[in-house]
């Protein structure tokens, strides 16, 4: 291939839609709350709730960091859900806590992604 071409192919518009940062967090947030609903054994379970642990770990260091533009409040709300889903998993993972608890939080956030400020509280 020539350089000519490697710069139309460079430059050429891109075939399907762009997704933008919010729906690239819904799109998350579904698949790692789909493997919480669906997951049946223990091994299952334990391995979707590890994947919403480094989301909610992932979520809690940007809502903490310098240079994050959420408003104050919101922050510490995320934050908060993200200690309360630690310790959440924990009890799921020893028996003693639901999972749907983190299915209903993550389906909470996915609302807020979406725009549906009505049902999300």
């Amino acid at each position: 291939m020539n350089t000519s071409l490697l710069a139309q192919n460079a430059y050429a518009a891109r075939s399907g839609p762009t997704r933008t940062a919010t729906g690239q967090e819904y799109d998350t947030f579904a698949r790692v709350t789909s493997a919480l609903r669906s997951a049946e054994t223990i091994h299952d379970k334990a391995r979707a709730i590890h994947r919403n642990r480094e989301l909610w770990s992932i979520l809690a260091s940007d809502v903490a960091g310098i240079g994050n533009q959420l408003p104050t409040e919101l922050r510490a709300q995320i934050f908060y859900l993200a200690e309360f889903t630690a310790q959440h998993s924990s009890k799921v993972l020893t028996g003693g806590g639901d999972v749907d608890v983190l299915v209903d939080i993550n389906t909470s956030i996915m609302r807020g992604l979406r725009g549906d400020r009505a049902r999300a509280t």
